[in-house]
C-alpha cells in the first residue's frame, strides 16, 4: 500500500491524495488550487496523474478547493466512478458549472482588454457539467465496496451540507488496514447542518486537516447576537449592509440566521437581498437535502422552509441587482464573492463604501491578497474596477461563523475517533497549522507524524 499526495500538502488548497492498494488506486478529493492566478494556473493546468492512474475517486465535499480539477481529470479521459454524498453530488452539478464558467468570462474579459498569450480556460461549463454523468451518490454510514478488497463509508464532517469524513476499510495479502480521511471538520454548533461525527473505531492510518489548529474562534452562539446587533444599529441610521459571503454554506447560515432573529421580532423589518445566482442556486438545493439538517435546532422543527420568509428576496438577473444600487432606507445585500475578489459584491461595494451610513460586514476568511483584506485591515481607499473609491463605510466581522474547527474542536475530533492513529499526516494547512497539528497529535500519544510534501509518497 502506497500513500502519495498531490495537494494541499505544506498549503491549504488542492486536496488530491492518491491511495495505491492490491493494484488499484483511489483517488481521495481532485481540488483546484487557489490563491495569486498566474501561480495557481501553473499548479492547475499540469495535472499529475494520467486518467488511466485512477480506477476510482472519493470526494469528501464540494467546495472548489476539493472538487474543482474534477473538469479537468474527465476532460482528459477519466470515465471511471466519483462517490460522493448525495448533496456533494447536488452542489457539485451547480458548483463546478459555476467555476468553469467564471473562467469562460474572465478569458473574454482579459482578451478583450488586449491582454496577449492568455491561455485558455482550464476548462469550460460543459467541461464541468460533464462530471456529474459520473457522480455515484452513497448515503452517511452506509458501507460500500468501491474495489475489490477496499469499502468506503462515508461519516459527517458537519463542514457544510454533504461534507464527509472518509473511511476505507482495506484488505489487501493477508492485511487490514483502516484509513481514515478527514476532509475538512465543521464545527460543533453550527447553524443548520449537524455537528461533526468522527468515524468511531480508530484509525491506522489518518490523514488529517489542520486549517485553523493553531487559532481559537469566536464562539457560534455569541455570532447570531452580534448578527442582530449590527442589523439594529445599521437600520437606525438607515444604512446599507453589504455582507461579502461565499456562495454555498456561508450566506445560506447568514439567511438563517436573519430569519431567526426576525421570527424572534429581534430585528426590524428590513428587506435581505441575496444577489448571487450560485447563491440563490444552491439554497435550492439546501432545500433539497432536509435529511442532512440538525433536527435540535428550534427553527429546523418550526418552520417547513428555512430560507423563504417575508423579509428576504432572491435575485437573479444582472438588472435587479443593479436596481439595489437606488434603494434608499435600510437593507442587507448577500453577495458573492466572500473575498470580494470578484462578483456582484464589487458592485455594491463600489456603490456603497463611501457612506458612513453603510456598514460592509465580513462573515469568513479573507486571504491576504484579497480586497476583502484591504478593507478589513483598514485601508481608506481601494481600487475597485479600476477606480478608487474611498472608504467611508463602518467595516466590521464576525468569525463565529468559521465552518471550520478551531485547535479545540480539531482535537475533539480526534479523540471522538476512539483509539488512537498508529500513523498520521497532516495536509491543508500552512507551516504554523500543520506544526500547531502534528502537536496535538503528539499530544494525544500519535508518535508517527508527518506533514508531507507536495508529491511526497510514504509505503503504508
Amino acid at each position: 500500500m502506497r500513500l502519495t499526495f498531490h495537494g494541499a500538502a505544506g498549503e491549504v488548497t488542492g486536496s488530491m491524495h492518491l491511495v495505491e492498494v492490491g493494484g488499484k488506486r483511489i483517488l481521495l478529493d481532485c481540488g483546484l488550487f487557489q490563491g495569486r492566478r498566474e501561480e495557481a494556473r501553473n499548479k492547475n493546468q499540469h495535472f499529475p496523474l494520467a486518467a488511466s492512474d485512477i480506477d476510482v475517486v472519493v470526494l469528501s465535499h464540494a467546495h472548489i478547493d476539493h472538487a474543482g480539477r474534477l473538469p479537468i481529470l474527465t476532460k482528459i479521459g477519466y470515465t471511471g466512478p466519483i462517490f460522493c454524498t448525495p448533496a456533494t453530488r447536488d452542489l457539485s452539478a451547480i458548483m463546478l458549472p459555476d467555476a468553469g464558467f467564471i473562467q469562460e468570462k474572465d478569458f473574454e474579459f482579459l482578451r478583450k482588454r488586449g491582454h496577449e498569450g492568455l491561455a485558455e480556460p482550464l476548462y469550460t461549463a460543459a467541461h464541468a457539467a460533464a462530471v456529474a454523468e459520473h457522480m455515484i451518490a452513497v448515503p452517511y454510514d452506509r458501507p460500500l465496496d468501491i474495489v475489490s478488497g477496499v469499502r468506503l463509508t462515508f461519516s459527517d464532517a458537519g463542514h457544510i451540507l454533504g461534507s464527509a469524513s472518509v473511511v476505507l476499510d482495506i484488505e489487501a495479502e493477508g492485511r487490514r488496514c483502516r484509513l481514515v480521511f478527514s476532509g475538512d471538520i465543521g464545527r460543533w454548533g453550527l447553524p443548520i447542518i449537524r455537528d461533526p461525527k468522527p468515524p468511531e473505531g480508530g484509525a491506522d492510518v489518518l490523514i488529517v486537516e489542520s486549517t485553523y489548529a493553531n487559532k481559537m474562534h469566536e464562539s457560534v452562539e455569541g455570532a447570531q447576537d452580534l448578527l442582530g446587533g449590527y442589523v439594529g444599529a445599521v437600520a437606525k441610521r438607515g444604512g446599507k449592509i453589504l455582507i461579502p459571503s461565499f456562495a454555498v454554506g456561508r450566506a445560506q447560515e447568514i439567511i438563517y440566521e436573519l430569519h431567526a432573529l426576525a421570527r424572534a421580532r429581534r430585528i426590524p423589518e428590513v428587506p435581505i437581498y441575496v444577489d448571487s445566482p450560485l447563491a440563490v442556486n444552491a439554497t435550492d438545493v439546501f432545500r433539497l437535502h432536509p435529511e442532512a439538517f440538525d433536527r435540535g435546532e428550534e427553527l429546523i422543527g418550526a418552520t417547513p422552509d428555512l430560507f423563504r420568509f417575508p423579509l428576504v428576496k432572491y435575485v437573479r438577473s444582472v438588472d435587479e441587482s443593479k436596481q439595489l444600487n437606488s434603494i434608499r432606507g435600510p437593507a442587507i445585500i448577500i453577495a458573492a464573492s466572500g473575498m470580494a475578489e470578484s462578483g456582484r459584491i464589487l458592485h455594491h461595494l463600489a456603490n456603497g463604501l463611501g457612506s458612513h451610513r453603510n456598514l460592509v460586514l465580513f462573515v469568513g476568511f479573507q486571504a491576504s491578497y484579497t480586497l476583502g483584506h484591504r478593507i478589513q485591515s483598514g485601508e481608506r481607499e481601494v481600487k475597485i474596477y479600476g477606480d478608487m473609491v474611498p472608504v467611508r463605510a463602518e467595516v466590521a466581522t464576525i468569525g463565529g461563523y468559521s465552518a471550520h474547527g478551531d485547535r479545540t474542536e480539531l482535537r475533539r475530533w480526534v479523540e471522538g475517533l476512539g483509539p488512537r492513529p498508529k500513523r498520521a499526516f497532516v495536509v491543508h494547512g500552512e507551516p504554523d497549522q500543520l506544526e500547531a497539528m502534528a502537536g496535538i497529535l503528539r499530544d494525544l500519544s500519535v508518535s508517527d507524524v508527518n506533514a508531507p510534501t507536495l508529491g511526497q509518497s510514504f509505503e503504508l
